[in-house]
């Protein structure tokens, strides 16, 4: 099977992002209950286990993981689950407090799974509907006063998936002096949508920006800008990306990829610290593990975010974060520029700032 499709940034509680290649899949919060036994317990915990041994990014952890689940089993710590539900939480919460990895994650669905998780053609439709309708995480493009351009990005989109709105949005803030890109509430997504939003920002000879190297078979994939994109690049102009505790995985390889590169300032508080690739697994008949199976390896830093987060070149709270970057890319176009009425607009611009 092939692994690109299935592969993620970020996982959520309780959803995982839609691409058209793989469909969401969807276990909702207000479901009932999933009565369990001691014995499918153990097979779940069994199951469970036994994915970590063999796929998860790092073999050390996943056998500190299940010597410590063991250990919990034998001191009779699961003996009184009742729901599948509390044994997803159980087991999601004691995995995350070996491994820190905030993208391992164990969740129950009362209605029972497809052995594959591949999407039926309805759920792809249904899938492909909603990338549309969400305009593949573009929420807001703005001019702001100043000629400062401003994206507010939700999350990120398969490549062919946001090619079009990315165009879009980058035909027009072509024009602007500096631009802020705002991830503070960018949970991720695709690895390829990354490198294409990143290709914007690069003229068109290929830049390195990530590798995602896998534990199994020591397979991995490099991530390249872009020679030919639909849309204007955005070159030798500042850039300022926005982040706070909520920006997280894909959003933050976005946000390292370009402070590595020097590409962008980094301005607001320090990320999640996720840097793990996922790939969802089915376990028995009615739960699915998010498991990290890839590690993100950055060709100038050698090394990655994962646990650290990204750290802010301005490090401000988050909500100050866009007021801030104004005024940086206001500053920045001051010094820029030698035309009086454009330096005029501009002190006006930071007075009201004040």
């Amino acid at each position: 099977m092939s692994r690109a499709p299935l592969l993620r940034w970020a996982v959520a509680a309780v959803v995982t992002l839609a691409t058209a290649a793989h469909a969401q899949i969807v276990i909702r919060e207000d479901q009932p209950s999933l009565p369990i036994r001691q014995a499918t317990v153990h097979a779940v915990i069994d199951d469970a286990l036994k994915l970590l041994e063999e796929e998860y990014v790092f073999p050390e952890v996943a056998a500190k993981m299940t010597k410590a689940v063991r250990q919990r089993q034998r001191n009779k710590e699961y003996a009184q689950v009742k729901t599948g539900q509390e044994l997803a939480e159980l087991l999601a919460e004691h995995l995350q407090e070996v491994s820190k990895d905030k993208h391992l994650n164990f969740v129950c669905s009362t209605a029972k799974l497809p052995k594959d998780l591949d999407p039926t053609p309805e759920m792809a439709e249904r899938t492909r509907q909603g990338i549309l309708k969400s305009n593949a995480g573009f929420r807001r493009v703005e001019r702001l006063d100043g000629n400062v351009g401003y994206l507010d990005l939700d999350w990120f989109a398969e490549a062919e998936d946001a090619a079009g709105p990315a165009a879009a949005a980058m035909n027009f803030l072509a024009h602007t002096d500096a631009l802020i890109i705002d991830l503070r509430r960018n949970g991720g997504g695709s690895p390829s949508g990354v490198a294409l939003l990143c290709s914007y920002f690069f003229d068109e000879t290929p830049v390195h920006l990530n590798t995602l190297q896998w534990r199994q078979g020591n397979g991995a994939e490099e991530y390249w800008t872009l020679k030919e994109l639909a849309g204007k690049r955005y070159q030798s102009k500042r850039v300022y990306v926005l982040t706070s505790a909520d920006t997280f995985s894909g959003a933050e390889e976005f946000a390292y990829n370009l402070q590595s590169h020097k590409r962008a300032t980094i301005v607001g508080a320090t990320t999640g610290g996720g840097a793990h690739a996922t790939s969802e697994r089915p376990v028995l008949d009615h739960f699915v593990m998010y498991l990290p199976v890839a590690r993100s390896i950055n060709p100038i830093t050698k090394t990655n975010w994962e646990g650290t987060g990204v750290q802010p070149d301005v490090a401000v709270a988050a909500d100050a974060a866009l007021r801030k970057a104004r005024k940086l890319a206001l500053a920045s176009i001051l010094i820029a520029t030698q035309d009086e009425e454009t330096r005029r607009e501009i002190r006006m611009c930071l007075e009201r700032l004040k």
